[in-house]
């Protein structure tokens, strides 16, 4: 009989918390405890000054909780925040004296960002990955939309992500692009409830301990707004672009702007712009109608002097296709959305962004 979380909280609670004396689950160590189809997965949130002391505690879960039977993988990952007071919300260069890093066998990293969500970026990036991989590159798509998960669905993705030693994780693969997402580590219904640090370490875990392999290009599809995630990506990686997804209103362009602003204040350079959900033409008669607006997201990009990569319609098929786990670029390859997802992505390789 497989371990339970019972199981799993009575060995770390037989730990001592070498601060306070008390177990480590006593001492509110152990965060998001999760224990699903032998794979064991929480986090230890520490104070930054003993952050060294823990290393031994941690190890030691690692060890016991593998040895339980039927319990095939025990991923740990361990977050410090510093017990000072916060520091100042200006930028501070010396914070991040190591710089951005590349990860290994990456050429290139794009982020496909919104300042709000419903604007269809999560499908946009999907899209887009699966369209570069139709021109022959190498792409890995990262979903870093951690309390909305939805590319496992969207590249019709099941099953656990496998960890032969319990550190490198071995991502999923279909049709050509190679995915992580939180969302193959958590049941379809479970909230992931988890604060800045645990969001870092997440991020970090994935675009660290992944076995991306060699890529020509890794998508993020980020989460919207301008939070914690954002900060980590371009701050821990190293991001050559963003790709900024609005629809045309007034309401979805004032968000966008703000994520403008956020990846030009990380120095981040913006690849472009793409208008989603542009322009609905009906089925049945043929009667275009921009239904939230038209044009907002070209003047937006010719004010910024940044192309505008597309106009993705609004159509039924795209919808469908991605409820089904094929984006419309694999399932209905010469529709006008796939032909203008396409096109976007023999752009970015024309101009060396992929």
């Amino acid at each position: 009989m497989s371990a339970t979380r019972e199981d799993i909280l009575s060995i770390l609670s037989g730990l001592e918390d070498p601060i306070s004396g008390t177990s480590i689950v006593e001492a509110g160590i152990v965060k998001a405890l999760t224990v699903d189809a032998g794979t064991v997965r929480f986090v230890m949130e520490v104070s930054g000054s003993h952050a060294a002391a823990y290393t031994a505690i941690k190890d030691a879960a690692e060890a016991k909780i593998r040895a339980l039977d039927g319990i095939s993988t025990a991923s740990i990952v361990m977050t410090a925040h510093s017990s000072k007071a916060p520091p100042d919300l200006k930028p501070q260069r010396s914070a991040e004296p190591s710089g951005p890093q590349k990860i290994p066998g990456v050429d290139r990293i794009i982020a496909v960002a919104s300042g709000k969500g419903g604007v269809g970026k999560s499908t946009v990036a999907s899209n887009l990955a699966c369209a570069l991989a139709a021109e022959g590159r190498r792409v890995g798509l990262l979903d870093a939309d951690v309390y909305g998960p939805s590319q496992p669905r969207m590249l019709g993705v099941s099953g656990r992500p496998a960890s032969p030693d319990g550190k490198i994780i071995l991502p999923m693969r279909n049709f050509g692009v190679t995915m992580m997402s939180l969302g193959l580590m958590t049941n379809d219904d479970q909230a992931v409830v988890w604060r800045g640090p645990m969001l870092m370490g997440a991020l970090q875990q994935m675009l660290t301990q992944v076995q991306w392999g060699a890529l020509d290009v890794l998508i993020v599809d980020l989460p919207p707004g301008t939070g914690d995630v954002q900060m980590t990506l371009a701050q821990k990686s190293h991001l050559d672009g963003a790709i900024i997804v609005s629809t045309p209103q007034d309401i979805a362009l004032l968000d966008a702007r703000k994520g403008i602003d956020m990846f030009n204040q990380l120095g981040t350079p913006l690849i472009g712009m793409i208008e989603n959900m542009s322009t609905h033409v009906c089925s049945a008669c043929g009667h275009e109608e921009h239904l939230f607006g038209h044009g907002g997201v070209a003047a937006e990009a010719e004010k910024l002097g940044v192309p505008l990569l597309a106009e993705i319609p609004l159509q039924m098929d795209i919808r469908l296709a991605a409820d089904g786990g094929a984006p419309v670029v694999v399932s209905k390859p010469d529709s006008a959305p796939a032909t203008a997802f396409r096109g976007i992505a023999k752009d970015l390789i024309a101009k060396g962004h992929a």
